[in-house]
């Protein structure tokens, strides 16, 4: 969709951002936790995530692991948003409510709508354009590099948030409540140089 955005168009919107401190991971209401390490096979942190991923390409939602995640945790909450977006918020790519918190991994594609195959055990909630699954990033031509933001968060006890959860009710219900997090960050860009970097690490065996 945004790939047809003239490039003097991006060019003149660079300076307009959301920003960082929007971002769920920097809420303040979330309180203290400890850190977790989330990480992609597909992708180092802060690298360019391949095109497959993208609206350039398959569209699919890239492969994620991690490890740290406390014993105590009763679930995962990982959500992807886009701080770069010329909007006053970040632009929701992707929720995803009630992941086991000992499974460890997300498979490539695996976030889709619950009625094309939901991530077993767990609810696929609304992205920015409210619809469900993963939104592929699709960044203004000539806006410069965006940068998008996987959290993943563990969470102690507490109630649920019902079907098919928006960022906000999410963010409301994981304050105070947040054990451990990570954060992982890869980029896309259009209409500029921009080389695909190096992918990360191997999954453990």
């Amino acid at each position: 969709m945004l790939e047809h955005v003239p490039h003097w168009l991006g060019s003149a919107l660079k300076g307009l951002r959301a920003g960082s401190d929007k971002l769920a991971i920097a809420q303040a209401d979330l309180g203290g936790f400890e850190a977790l390490h989330l990480a992609s096979p597909a992708f180092a942190n802060g690298a360019r995530l391949p095109e497959r991923f993208t609206a350039d390409g398959e569209g699919v939602s890239p492969p994620l692991f991690w490890t740290g995640v406390p014993e105590d945790a009763e679930r995962l909450v990982l959500i992807v948003e886009d701080p770069d977006a010329p909007a006053p918020q970040p632009l929701v790519h992707a929720v995803v409510w009630d992941l086991p918190p000992h499974e460890g991994e997300l498979k490539e594609g695996a976030i889709r709508p619950d009625g094309a195959g939901s991530i077993s055990g767990s609810d696929v909630g609304r992205n920015s354009y409210l619809g469900e699954g993963w939104l592929p990033p699709d960044p203004p031509t000539g806006h410069g590099p965006h940068h998008y933001a996987f959290q993943l968060f563990a969470l102690a006890a507490g109630p649920d948030v019902g079907e098919t959860p928006g960022r906000g009710a999410i963010v409301k219900a994981m304050a105070g409540r947040v054990l451990a997090a990570g954060l992982l960050t890869g980029t896309y860009s259009r209409g500029e140089e921009a080389g695909v970097g190096p992918i990360g690490s191997l999954v453990p065996a």
